[in-house]
């Protein structure tokens, strides 16, 4: 039986990057796939296409994961289309990055209310959901910089740190009702957010990094399989690094 069979998946900012690789790799474990972007566009139709060549049940949705109303909205929509909500990944997010001194309150603003706010938004929804199953894996993408900051990316890691005392508190809710709420903090991993920086930003990212590379989106994704999977049973309230030893 595969890791994931019978189960369904919800994954946020799933159609690029990241999120992909995490629908890739739920799929070839039996997961059915719900997954969300701002819009519906090549690249939703594209994953759309990969997932049901594979045999998969899916379906791409619309939708503003900063926005309460549509995040209710979305949780709904999915409950109604596959009949539950076993696995939530929060992964939408975005970069505005820029020195404090030069950051509008704009760029501060949209990168929380897409990075944490989306994160409340979806998990508030859901555990409703879940709570009447009395059974649910919740996984919130945080970074490492969320841990240890890193210069010109206050916003970015101010979000990503809020991720973090949120995943444990929301452990500590949930955790009698057997729901899990647990975050990963990727590295420098290739992705289009990562492969529009510098060469020489990038070559100084992976000098400190003790593995000497970046990671890939599937070594992201390969965690997330253990956290949604009742392989991690027992596992709830963590943050786990996938930095090659870049915050150790």
């Amino acid at each position: 039986m595969k890791l994931l069979e019978n189960k369904t998946a919800l994954i946020t900012g799933g159609a690029r990057g990241i999120g992909r690789a995490i629908a890739l790799h739920f799929a070839a474990e039996g997961a059915r796939i719900a997954f969300s972007d701002l819009r519906l566009d090549e690249a939703t139709a594209e994953l759309e296409a990969t997932l049901r060549a594979m045999g998969t049940e899916c379906r791409a949705y619309a939708s503003d994961a900063g926005d309460f109303t549509a995040s209710e909205k979305l949780i709904d929509e999915v409950v109604a289309d596959f009949g539950a909500i076993d696995i939530l990944v929060n992964n939408a997010g975005i970069t505005r990055d820029n020195l404090l001194l030069r950051m509008s309150e704009n760029d501060w603003d949209l990168v929380l209310k897409v990075n944490l706010k989306s994160v409340f938004n979806l998990t508030k929804a859901v555990q409703k959901v879940m709570i009447k199953q009395r059974n649910g894996s919740i996984i919130n993408m945080s970074s490492v910089v969320g841990v240890s900051g890193n210069p010109g990316q206050s916003n970015y890691s101010a979000s990503k740190a809020g991720i973090i005392g949120f995943t444990k508190s929301i452990a500590q809710e949930l955790g009698g009702r057997n729901i899990r709420c647990n975050a990963i903090a990727p590295g420098f991993i290739e992705t289009e957010m990562t492969s529009a920086l510098p060469e020489d930003v990038r070559a100084n990212w992976i000098k400190d990094i003790p593995m000497k590379r970046p990671g890939s989106p599937e070594d992201v994704a390969k965690l997330a399989v253990f956290l949604a999977s009742d392989l991690s049973s027992y596992v709830t309230g963590q943050v786990i690094n996938v930095c090659g030893g870049l915050n150790t």
